[in-house]
């Protein structure tokens, strides 16, 4: 009897809503070895390194690392950072392609998580921000908060 999918997500790519203005988001499978999905249900993946790059017409995952478990197969032997393939259908890679190419956009991983029995990834199709852009956000962000704040002891005060 199979395992049942743990639910939710594997990892984050926090860095990557401050790094980049997000303008599109699409969700890609991952072909993986064993030993892979193995560390992924272990819950042991990073994207802080990670990015997605196009190569010979196809996405790739590169500088993710899924730590391998101790007790993970000897054969292959486990390489924690290498490139994973991304699965996505000929027309989304060619329209991203063509975004990325054209417009300067980038491609960054965003979420890890569990698509049923399988392990699908999150990227996002966007800008760069620049040093000013990523303080005027964490100054909105600091501000939503702190209205947040603001109205909660205004109705516990009442």
């Amino acid at each position: 009897m199979a395992k049942k999918p743990q639910p939710g997500r594997i990892a984050t790519n926090r860095r990557a809503y401050r790094n980049y203005e997000i303008l599109e988001e699409l969700d890609a499978g991952l072909a993986l070895l064993g030993w892979e999905v193995k560390a992924l249900r272990a819950n042991r993946a990073s994207l802080v390194e990670a990015y997605v790059a196009i190569r010979g017409g196809e996405a790739w995952l590169t500088g993710a690392n899924f730590a391998p478990l101790p007790n993970a197969s000897a054969h292959p032997a486990p390489v924690p950072a290498r490139d994973r393939k991304l699965l996505l259908r000929r027309h989304q890679l060619d329209r991203l392609i063509g975004k990325v190419q054209q417009r300067g956009l980038t491609l960054a991983p965003l979420a890890l998580f569990w698509g049923g029995p399988r392990a699908k990834l999150r990227i996002g199709l966007g800008r760069g921000r620049k040093q000013y852009d990523k303080r005027r956000v964490d100054q909105e962000r600091d501000w939503a908060r702190e209205k947040q704040r603001l109205a909660r002891h205004a109705a516990k005060g009442r």
